[in-house]
């Protein structure tokens, strides 16, 4: 498991905070790694073909 650290607007924290207390989840972690995971699978298209227009725009102009 990876540790990162971020910051969220307050709002969206009291509701991830009011999911825990609901128990919805064991603690906020749960929460924000659940939204980051159905994020990637419901974007995942959408995220590989922006991957591989950067690619593209790289390989055309070289902008590093």
């Amino acid at each position: 498991m990876k540790t990162i650290e971020t910051e969220v607007p307050e709002q969206l924290y009291k509701k991830a905070k009011a999911l825990v207390q609901e128990g919805w989840f064991r603690d906020e972690k749960d929460v924000f790694s659940e939204a980051i995971r159905r994020f990637l699978t419901t974007h995942q298209s959408e995220l590989m073909e922006k991957f591989v227009r950067d690619d593209i725009e790289w390989g055309l102009h070289g902008n590093d």
